[in-house]
């Protein structure tokens, strides 16, 4: 009985352990509206309100003893954490983030057809097969700006602005030439979408068109994407 009761109170623990850790500041840039950068330190999904009203934002500091400020989507373009980077995007279409209209995607995957991530989302209504690209129009993901180092790591609270107030467990992931393009990925579509998106590496669409990865694991198949990448550098 005691054995049960302590492993219930670790597991709180971890779980509040795990909590923290997610809003430590980490070191990153961000590249505000004006394509100016600048480096310090972020909390990627504070808790609390944002400087705009149905608007995502960050925390930011200069230095490790700076006084920090708050940024809302308005303000940036985009921002970098870790190995994370992350662009401000619309909901598509009649969809709502967590009862945000400007939030923050992660860019999963930064290829001509690029990945996207976010968590909050509303679902997906589109289940076709066909991939069909909108016209390249709003903000724009590619070349430099934000920086690389796009990781498949899921550590990082995404959407919503804290609180608890959106599931945290769900991925809501979206494809298309940049943000003002974006569709939901779907089991349905997701061979033909990821075999568009990672085309340049052969190898991995080959374990795209075998069914070795799905969109429950999408981040092991980003991993071996990058992997297959960066072994041709």
């Amino acid at each position: 009985m005691h054995f049960i009761k302590y492993t219930f109170l670790a597991a709180i623990l971890l779980s509040a352990s795990s909590a923290a850790n997610a809003q430590k500041w980490q070191p990153g840039h961000f590249i505000d509206v004006k394509g100016v950068r600048s480096d310090g330190f972020i909390i990627a999904n504070p808790g609390g309100n944002g400087p705009i009203k149905n608007e995502g934002f960050i925390e930011f500091k200069d230095g490790e003893k700076t006084e920090p400020y708050k940024l809302s989507t308005s303000d940036l373009q985009s921002y970098v954490v870790g190995k994370d980077s992350f662009v401000v995007a619309h909901a598509p279409g009649n969809e709502t983030w967590a009862k945000k209209e400007l939030d923050f995607v992660r860019v999963v995957v930064n290829e001509e057809t690029k990945i996207y991530a976010t968590r909050g989302a509303g679902s997906g209504s589109g289940t076709g097969k066909k991939v069909r690209f909108s016209p390249s129009v709003g903000l724009s993901t590619g070349g430099g700006g934000y920086g690389g180092g796009l990781g498949g790591g899921l550590g990082i609270n995404l959407g919503g602005g804290g609180g608890g107030s959106v599931d945290k467990s769900k991925l809501t992931y979206y494809y298309g030439s940049n943000t003002a393009s974006m569709q939901h990925l779907t089991e349905n579509n997701f061979v033909d979408v990821m075999s568009e998106a990672m085309g340049d590496e052969p190898e991995a669409v080959e374990q795209i068109r075998a069914g070795r990865f799905g969109i429950g694991n999408i981040d092991k198949l980003v991993d071996y994407f990058n992997k297959v990448k960066a072994s041709h550098k």
